[in-house]
């Protein structure tokens, strides 16, 4: 066989096989512009639904609770109070700043004031103990002036659509200090092994 026969065979291969690898890299970079385009729209509706519930702080509905009335939001605190009333249950919450995970936190001292949360099914008052921290998502209401202490005090009021009571194990942290009976020998009658007297 001549050389040239083998030099046209090579080439053959090289060229089906230069095909054959930039039909998969158009391939893969298509279906890789497809999910960057899906990703993308994805992350856009969250953010849209997640800007439009945070767009309102505490803050602007304490101060004006009658203008955003029927807008969406989510706050979270510590119960004070929780309360049977004819249409529903009544709790008082002071306002704590939420983390990533709506969490409140533990820093008294961040609130920006209480506010009512009002559900409309029933809802023991006994499940909120004072003290247990919660997420409520709903709807600004109204707001209400009511007793507190020696002064009266204007609670904005929120329909609650969504409830989520953050359990007492997660409050509380774990110890981790030293301690008189660490370790599988430690106590006041310890003695070395074997134990004869």
């Amino acid at each position: 066989m001549p050389i040239a026969h083998y030099i046209e065979c090579v080439t053959n291969i090289l060229l089906t096989l230069c095909y054959t690898e930039a039909m998969l890299a158009r391939i893969l970079l298509s279906t890789l512009a497809l999910l960057i385009a899906l990703t993308g729209c994805a992350s856009t509706k969250e953010a849209g639904d997640d800007s439009d519930i945070q767009a309102v702080t505490f803050l602007q509905v304490k101060a004006a609770s009658g203008s955003l009335k029927g807008q969406s939001v989510v706050f979270g605190g510590m119960v004070l109070t929780a309360r049977r009333l004819n249409d529903g249950t009544r709790v008082e919450i002071l306002q704590l700043p939420l983390d990533r995970s709506m969490r409140p936190g533990y820093d008294l001292t961040k609130s920006q004031g209480r506010f009512l949360a009002l559900q409309r099914e029933f809802l023991d008052p006994a499940t909120l103990p004072p003290g247990t921290r919660l997420t409520v998502t709903g709807e600004v209401s109204s707001s209400i002036t009511l007793p507190l202490d020696e002064t009266d005090y204007r609670y904005p009021v929120i329909d609650i659509k969504q409830l989520h009571v953050w359990p007492r194990s997660e409050d509380a942290a774990p110890y981790m200090g030293p301690s008189p009976y660490w370790g599988p020998y430690w106590g006041p009658f310890w003695r070395p092994w074997p134990y004869w007297y």
